[in-house]
Protein backbone atom coordinates (compact mmCIF):
# COMPACT_ATOMS: atom_id res chain seq x y z
CA UNK A 1 0.00 0.00 0.00
CA UNK A 2 1.20 3.49 -0.86
CA UNK A 3 0.73 6.22 1.74
CA UNK A 4 0.46 9.98 1.22
CA UNK A 5 0.42 12.48 4.09
CA UNK A 6 -1.32 15.85 3.71
CA UNK A 7 0.19 18.04 6.41
CA UNK A 8 0.85 21.56 7.58
CA UNK A 9 1.16 22.63 11.20
CA UNK A 10 -1.00 25.68 10.41
CA UNK A 11 -4.74 25.18 10.74
CA UNK A 12 -6.97 26.41 7.93
CA UNK A 13 -4.54 25.66 5.12
CA UNK A 14 -7.04 23.41 3.33
CA UNK A 15 -5.67 20.02 4.35
CA UNK A 16 -9.02 18.23 4.47
CA UNK A 17 -10.18 19.61 1.13
CA UNK A 18 -6.92 18.51 -0.44
CA UNK A 19 -6.98 15.08 1.26
CA UNK A 20 -10.57 14.29 0.29
CA UNK A 21 -10.01 15.29 -3.32
CA UNK A 22 -6.78 13.27 -3.49
CA UNK A 23 -8.73 10.26 -2.24
CA UNK A 24 -11.42 10.96 -4.84
CA UNK A 25 -8.82 11.25 -7.60
CA UNK A 26 -7.38 7.83 -6.79
CA UNK A 27 -10.76 6.17 -6.25
CA UNK A 28 -12.01 7.51 -9.59
CA UNK A 29 -9.07 5.75 -11.24
CA UNK A 30 -10.25 2.43 -9.79
CA UNK A 31 -7.70 2.27 -6.96
CA UNK A 32 -8.85 0.97 -3.57
CA UNK A 33 -8.33 4.02 -1.36
CA UNK A 34 -8.67 4.63 2.37
CA UNK A 35 -8.96 8.12 3.86
CA UNK A 36 -7.24 8.16 7.26
CA UNK A 37 -8.52 10.96 9.51
CA UNK A 38 -5.94 11.81 12.18
CA UNK A 39 -7.62 15.10 13.16
CA UNK A 40 -9.72 15.08 16.35
CA UNK A 41 -12.29 17.28 14.60
CA UNK A 42 -12.98 14.32 12.28
CA UNK A 43 -13.87 16.57 9.33
CA UNK A 44 -12.76 13.97 6.79
CA UNK A 45 -14.71 11.22 8.56
CA UNK A 46 -17.88 13.32 8.58
CA UNK A 47 -17.31 14.11 4.91
CA UNK A 48 -17.26 10.37 4.20
CA UNK A 49 -20.55 9.93 6.06
CA UNK A 50 -22.17 12.33 3.58
CA UNK A 51 -20.71 10.53 0.56
CA UNK A 52 -23.29 9.01 -1.79
CA UNK A 53 -23.15 5.27 -2.42
CA UNK A 54 -23.06 5.91 -6.18
CA UNK A 55 -19.64 7.55 -5.99
CA UNK A 56 -16.45 5.46 -6.21
CA UNK A 57 -15.82 3.71 -2.90
CA UNK A 58 -13.48 5.38 -0.40
CA UNK A 59 -12.95 3.55 2.87
CA UNK A 60 -12.47 5.54 6.05
CA UNK A 61 -10.42 5.00 9.18
CA UNK A 62 -9.72 6.95 12.38
CA UNK A 63 -7.51 5.99 15.33
CA UNK A 64 -10.70 5.06 17.21
CA UNK A 65 -11.73 2.47 14.62
CA UNK A 66 -10.97 -1.21 14.35
CA UNK A 67 -8.47 -2.07 11.63
CA UNK A 68 -10.23 -5.26 10.52
CA UNK A 69 -12.71 -3.63 8.13
CA UNK A 70 -10.03 -1.55 6.41
CA UNK A 71 -7.69 -4.54 6.18
CA UNK A 72 -10.51 -6.53 4.57
CA UNK A 73 -10.87 -3.70 2.02
CA UNK A 74 -7.18 -4.29 1.14
CA UNK A 75 -6.41 -0.67 0.17
CA UNK A 76 -3.85 0.18 -2.47
CA UNK A 77 -3.59 3.78 -1.27
CA UNK A 78 -3.94 5.57 2.07
CA UNK A 79 -4.40 9.33 2.21
CA UNK A 80 -3.66 10.77 5.66
CA UNK A 81 -5.50 13.94 6.68
CA UNK A 82 -3.43 15.32 9.55
CA UNK A 83 -4.34 17.73 12.35
CA UNK A 84 -3.09 21.27 12.82
CA UNK A 85 -0.10 21.52 15.12
CA UNK A 86 1.42 18.28 13.86
CA UNK A 87 4.92 18.18 15.33
CA UNK A 88 7.20 16.26 17.67
CA UNK A 89 6.35 12.62 18.34
CA UNK A 90 3.11 12.77 16.35
CA UNK A 91 4.99 13.99 13.29
CA UNK A 92 7.65 11.32 13.91
CA UNK A 93 5.00 8.60 13.86
CA UNK A 94 3.36 9.97 10.73
CA UNK A 95 6.67 10.24 8.88
CA UNK A 96 7.48 6.59 9.56
CA UNK A 97 4.26 5.52 7.83
CA UNK A 98 4.23 7.50 4.60
CA UNK A 99 5.83 7.53 1.15
CA UNK A 100 4.89 11.05 0.01
CA UNK A 101 4.15 14.34 1.76
CA UNK A 102 2.06 17.16 0.32
CA UNK A 103 2.00 20.50 2.14
CA UNK A 104 -0.90 22.84 1.29
CA UNK A 105 -0.28 26.54 1.84
CA UNK A 106 -2.77 29.40 1.75
CA UNK A 107 -1.78 32.93 0.63
CA UNK A 108 -1.55 34.70 3.97
CA UNK A 109 1.36 35.97 6.04
CA UNK A 110 0.28 33.87 9.03
CA UNK A 111 0.20 30.71 6.92
CA UNK A 112 3.58 31.43 5.40
CA UNK A 113 5.18 32.17 8.78
CA UNK A 114 3.86 28.91 10.26
CA UNK A 115 4.86 26.91 7.21
CA UNK A 116 8.49 28.03 7.46
CA UNK A 117 8.84 26.20 10.77
CA UNK A 118 7.02 23.15 9.47
CA UNK A 119 9.18 22.87 6.35
CA UNK A 120 12.28 23.21 8.48
CA UNK A 121 11.01 20.39 10.69
CA UNK A 122 10.41 18.17 7.66
CA UNK A 123 13.91 18.91 6.36
CA UNK A 124 15.36 17.39 9.53
CA UNK A 125 14.11 13.92 8.61
CA UNK A 126 16.70 11.71 6.99
CA UNK A 127 14.15 10.22 4.61
CA UNK A 128 13.32 13.72 3.32
CA UNK A 129 16.96 14.77 2.98
CA UNK A 130 17.76 11.60 1.02
CA UNK A 131 14.70 11.98 -1.21
CA UNK A 132 13.11 8.78 0.08
CA UNK A 133 10.03 10.70 1.28
CA UNK A 134 9.47 13.38 -1.37
CA UNK A 135 7.80 16.61 -0.29
CA UNK A 136 5.74 18.85 -2.57
CA UNK A 137 3.88 22.11 -2.03
CA UNK A 138 0.36 23.02 -3.15
CA UNK A 139 -0.65 26.68 -3.29
CA UNK A 140 -4.21 26.52 -2.00
CA UNK A 141 -7.19 28.92 -2.17
CA UNK A 142 -5.30 31.21 -4.51
CA UNK A 143 -6.79 34.17 -6.33
CA UNK A 144 -4.10 35.03 -8.90
CA UNK A 145 -5.37 38.62 -9.17
CA UNK A 146 -4.40 39.52 -5.60
CA UNK A 147 -1.28 40.87 -3.93
CA UNK A 148 -1.45 37.93 -1.51
CA UNK A 149 -1.00 35.54 -4.43
CA UNK A 150 2.12 37.41 -5.54
CA UNK A 151 3.53 37.29 -2.00
CA UNK A 152 2.87 33.56 -1.92
CA UNK A 153 4.72 33.07 -5.21
CA UNK A 154 7.74 34.91 -3.79
CA UNK A 155 7.61 32.73 -0.70
CA UNK A 156 7.42 29.50 -2.70
CA UNK A 157 10.32 30.54 -4.92
CA UNK A 158 12.61 30.58 -1.88
CA UNK A 159 12.32 26.81 -1.44
CA UNK A 160 13.90 24.04 -3.44
CA UNK A 161 10.67 22.08 -3.44
CA UNK A 162 8.27 21.41 -6.31
CA UNK A 163 5.05 23.44 -6.35
CA UNK A 164 2.77 20.91 -7.96
CA UNK A 165 -0.48 22.87 -8.15
CA UNK A 166 -2.18 26.22 -7.71
CA UNK A 167 -5.74 25.53 -6.58
CA UNK A 168 -8.32 28.30 -6.57
CA UNK A 169 -10.79 29.30 -3.87
CA UNK A 170 -13.61 27.99 -6.05
CA UNK A 171 -17.16 27.39 -4.88
CA UNK A 172 -17.17 23.92 -6.41
CA UNK A 173 -14.96 22.73 -3.52
CA UNK A 174 -17.52 24.03 -1.01
CA UNK A 175 -20.32 22.34 -2.92
CA UNK A 176 -18.41 19.06 -3.00
CA UNK A 177 -17.73 19.17 0.74
CA UNK A 178 -21.45 19.56 1.42
CA UNK A 179 -22.36 16.29 -0.32
CA UNK A 180 -19.26 14.20 0.36
CA UNK A 181 -18.09 14.51 -3.23
CA UNK A 182 -14.87 15.44 -4.99
CA UNK A 183 -14.12 17.15 -8.28
CA UNK A 184 -13.64 13.71 -9.77
CA UNK A 185 -17.19 12.59 -8.96
CA UNK A 186 -18.78 15.48 -10.86
CA UNK A 187 -19.55 15.75 -14.57
CA UNK A 188 -16.49 17.11 -16.33
CA UNK A 189 -18.38 20.20 -17.48
CA UNK A 190 -19.21 21.11 -13.89
CA UNK A 191 -15.72 20.47 -12.48
CA UNK A 192 -13.81 22.48 -15.09
CA UNK A 193 -11.67 24.51 -14.98
CA UNK A 194 -10.63 23.42 -11.47
CA UNK A 195 -10.07 19.80 -12.40
CA UNK A 196 -7.41 20.79 -14.93
CA UNK A 197 -5.26 22.18 -12.10
CA UNK A 198 -4.90 18.65 -10.72
CA UNK A 199 -2.99 17.26 -13.72
CA UNK A 200 0.46 18.11 -12.26
CA UNK A 201 -0.54 16.51 -8.94
CA UNK A 202 -1.33 13.27 -10.76
CA UNK A 203 1.96 13.51 -12.64
CA UNK A 204 4.00 14.11 -9.48
CA UNK A 205 2.45 11.18 -7.64
CA UNK A 206 2.97 8.91 -10.63
CA UNK A 207 6.56 9.97 -11.15
CA UNK A 208 7.57 9.09 -7.60
CA UNK A 209 5.75 5.80 -7.32
CA UNK A 210 6.43 4.05 -10.59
Amino acid sequence: MKRLLVANAKGGSGKTTLATNLAGLLAARGLRTVLVDLDRQRSAARWLERRATGFPKIAGWTPDDDRDEVEAFDPQWAIYDSPAGLHGKRLDRAMKRVDLIVVPLAPSVLDMDATVDFLEALAEYKSVRKGESPVALVANRVDPRTLAALELENFLAAYDLPVIAHLHAAQVYVQCATIGATLFDLPRSRAEPEISHWAPIRAWIGAHLR
